[in-house]
């Protein structure tokens, strides 16, 4: 069936005016649909994941995905004026989910939530579990508290390591370079390539690839938008004022918290979590997978374990990945996904290789290899290009932002994705079936 783009009207409510929400459904009306919310929060459904939408109906799965309110589709009121902050509250955010639900006559679903949409699926999953039909987490969010995972990790990897990597972010944050940028970066570039797209960006001044970098993951006091693709200067207020981006810094290296920090003062102030999900899903009685990266540095491995060792009925599939599969292993995603529904999430652990090995599709899972490219052609340029006298110092002690300019086997089962180049996602995409 082709996707079919609709909307629903929502109405006025806890001072928020009423609004047309928009989503997209694709895919075969034969199994069991599946509600796919990203992350952020922030990231739009419609433009970003066409052609995951398009691999997902051409392996069986009926999906849905829900423009998040103050985003994209569902940004403005019926005067056409941005939503205000009275209308960013998780508790509505999981009322439209239910008000999509029953627009399209969907009694249960099965839930799958990446990063941020991960703690909208489990607080979903407490408000609604009559609606749940199982539930997926990719790189899971389950509280505010869990900062104490993300430094822990952080340090560990490029603080207190007795490796070149560790010693080259000493380095460099030694030489002048800003703290939280060093962090942004690294963390990112970790999270994308790992120690092979890590080392280059420590072993000369900033460049090519670290400015590509620091515009892909670096705050500033600027709030960013790609209209239709990324917008947070309207839920951001959710993320400030019920998820705690404006973490408390502990004072020490590599801090986290410092993140948002540059954003805090156009949002309200922390209020308190609407649930407490690490208890909660303790009485999830849903079969429940908890997908996990092994490189995941925003939501690290830690939590993804206590989630599974948490909940009565979970099985955690670890994976060679970042953060969020959606985003940058959305292949893997897909089957994961595809086994839920069968009810057969209990053989994927046993699939965790056959993940590994699914090409890699999208943007953002493309971005790794152009960077590991644009590192090699600087390396190049500089040894060629550059005089004598700018590279006698080619040490990372240079590279202060206000010297240099710097800112900063498949799984089982025939193969099911098109052959053709989708005109959504941009890149073709084969998926096996598990």
């Amino acid at each position: 069936m082709p996707e079919s783009l609709r909307s629903i009207r929502r109405p006025a409510a806890g001072g928020a005016p009423a609004f047309d929400l928009g989503y997209v459904r694709a895919g075969p009306r034969e199994a069991t649909p599946v509600l796919v919310i990203p992350g952020g929060p922030g990231l739009a459904s419609v433009l970003p994941y066409r052609g995951l939408r398009r691999w997902a109906a051409s392996g069986g799965l009926d999906l849905v995905m829900i423009e998040h309110r103050g985003v994209g589709r569902s940004r403005h009121d019926l005067d056409g004026r941005p939503l205000p902050p009275e209308a960013m509250r998780i508790t509505a955010v999981l009322d439209d989910i239910v008000a999509v639900l029953d627009a399209e006559g969907i009694d249960r679903a099965v839930i799958v939530g990446s990063s941020y949409g991960s703690y909208l699926a489990m607080a979903f999953g407490v408000r609604h579990p009559e609606r749940v039909a199982s539930m997926l987490l990719d790189s899971a969010l389950q509280s505010t508290r869990d900062i104490g995972f993300e430094r822990a990790r952080l340090r560990e990897l490029f603080w207190d390591a007795d490796d070149d990597m560790a010693r080259g972010v000493r380095r460099l944050i030694a030489g002048g370079v800003t703290p939280r940028v060093v962090l942004d970066i690294v963390r990112a570039a970790y999270e994308l390539g790992g120690a092979d797209l890590v080392h280059p960006l420590l072993r000369h001044r900033p460049g090519l690839t670290w400015r590509a970098l620091g515009a892909y993951a670096t705050r500033d006091s600027g709030l960013p938008r790609i209209p239709g693709i990324y917008e947070f200067d309207l839920v951001g207020t959710i993320a400030f004022r019920e998820l705690g981006y404006a973490g408390t810094p502990d004072g020490h290296p590599l801090d986290p918290a410092l993140t948002y920090l540059p954003l805090a003062p156009g949002f309200p102030a922390f209020e308190r979590e609407p649930y407490d999900l690490v208890a909660a899903v303790g009485a999830f009685a849903f079969p429940l997978v908890v997908l996990s990266g092994d490189r995941d540095l925003r939501t690290p491995p830690a939590i993804a374990e206590r989630v599974a060792a948490s909940a009565p009925d979970a099985t955690l599939v670890r994976i060679r990945n970042g953060h969020s599969a959606l985003d940058t292993h959305p292949l893997a995603l897909l089957n994961a996904i595809r086994r839920l529904v069968r009810g057969q999430q209990t053989r994927l652990p046993a699939d965790e290789a056959a993940l590994d090995r699914l090409p890699r599709k999208g943007l953002s899972a493309s971005f790794p290899g152009l960077l590991l490219h644009v590192a090699h052609l600087d390396a190049l340029l500089r040894r060629r290009v550059l005089p004598r006298r700018a590279r006698s110092g080619d040490g990372v002690a240079d590279a202060s932002p206000g010297r240099r300019g710097a800112t900063g086997g498949q799984a089982e089962g025939k193969v099911v994705a098109p052959r053709s180049r989708p005109r959504g996602g941009g890149h073709d995409g084969r998926e096996s079936e598990g």
